[in-house]
């Protein structure tokens, strides 16, 4: 197996606002848009993402017993930068920029329709 490309599909209430959020705060730019979903991508190696309405009449995914939250994670460089950025921009900012002592920098972000977006950016790890 061969995989050329990957997407993780996100049902939301609001596949337009989650669209604007992640276009205007994190550089996605709509590739695809249909009556009921909106697909994102980027140029670099960030996953695409498809953005589908959540229909209560149609059977599929939705909240029930099993089912886990959904984060998307987003390894960056420059998250410093980028945080400051986002908080400038009035992005909702869920868990403020914070270095872990393995050696992660990390912030999360919420979209309009809930979804949680983490950036985590690799670093030296806290030693001593």
């Amino acid at each position: 197996m061969n995989v050329i490309s990957s997407a993780v599909s996100l049902t939301v209430a609001d596949p337009a606002a989650s669209s604007r959020f992640l276009t205007t705060h994190l550089g996605f730019r709509e590739t695809l848009v249909g009556e009921d979903f909106i697909a994102l991508g980027r140029d670099d190696a960030a996953v695409d993402l498809v953005l589908t309405e959540r229909d209560l009449e149609r059977p599929g995914p939705g909240p029930g017993p099993g089912l886990a939250d959904t984060v998307v994670v987003l390894t960056v460089t420059g998250l410093a930068a980028e945080y400051e950025r986002l908080r400038g921009e009035g992005a909702t900012i869920t868990v403020p920029l914070r270095r872990e002592p393995w050696g992660e920098l990390l912030t999360q972000l919420t979209d309009p329709n809930g979804v949680t977006i983490r950036l985590v950016e690799w670093i030296s790890p806290i030693t001593g």
